[in-house]
């Protein structure tokens, strides 16, 4: 029943859920720290750099991912020529340029999972900081960062979860990940079902663990009130 897994051993199966791996993993650190930087400037005191990280989030959130991934392939690669240094290997090109649309996606939302930790961080603490001498950078590094992310590890294990998801959409642009070769499966077998079973339990098992140890980080890590 299952000799149609064997036709597709690695590196095609297990390879394509590799690929999914790396393609998170990649764009999920990547998405964390220009998240982080747009959430610093969407509380910053500068007019100009709220302005920008506030159009930034508003804009990016309302474009559908896959708009953006084929832009990095269509837009970047072939019109602009932005190839992030893989010179002709299309396989290494279309990685990274996937792994830079989900991060120009994704970190509006890890923004807003980071601003709204900012919030929650009681005002005084800001303004005793800032009365022993501390500026806007120092205190939003040294004090008010520290305790957001450890109230919003669980909104950001919802984004990270989502992101897991979300890297189905770089198969539009011919990245060999797990929805790439699913899709390639079902055309050439008959099981649609048990294809579309299989790489449904093997996103479960990519993205339960997941949601079950940062869940469990979060109540770890809460900030006591």
């Amino acid at each position: 029943m299952f000799d149609f897994i064997s036709d597709y051993d690695d590196p095609s199966l297990w390879g394509a859920f590799w690929m999914t791996v790396k393609l998170t993993f990649f764009s999920g650190i990547g998405s964390l720290v220009w998240g982080t930087l747009l959430a610093a400037m969407r509380v910053s005191p500068v007019p100009l750099m709220r302005g920008f990280g506030t159009a930034y989030v508003n804009i990016v959130r309302n474009i559908p991912l896959t708009v953006i991934i084929v832009f990095t392939s269509l837009g970047l690669a072939d019109i602009f020529r932005i190839t992030l240094g893989a010179g002709n290997d299309v396989k290494v090109m279309s990685f990274r340029l996937a792994i830079l649309g989900f991060i120009v996606y994704t970190a509006a939302f890890v923004c807003e999972a980071i601003r709204s930790g900012i919030n929650t961080v009681p005002l005084g603490q800001a303004e005793a900081a800032r009365a022993i001498g501390l500026n806007f950078s120092q205190t939003l590094r040294l004090i008010v960062l520290p305790q957001a992310f450890r109230s919003v590890i669980g909104p950001l294990a919802n984004v990270l979860i989502a992101l897991t998801k979300n890297t189905t959409v770089a198969a539009a642009i011919g990245v060999a990940e797990a929805a790439y070769l699913m899709k390639t499966m079902i055309e050439n077998e008959a099981q649609t079902l048990l294809i579309g079973a299989v790489f449904a339990f093997g996103f479960v098992v990519l993205t339960l663990p997941t949601g079950l140890f940062l869940g469990w980080l979060s109540k770890r890590l809460a900030v006591k009130r």
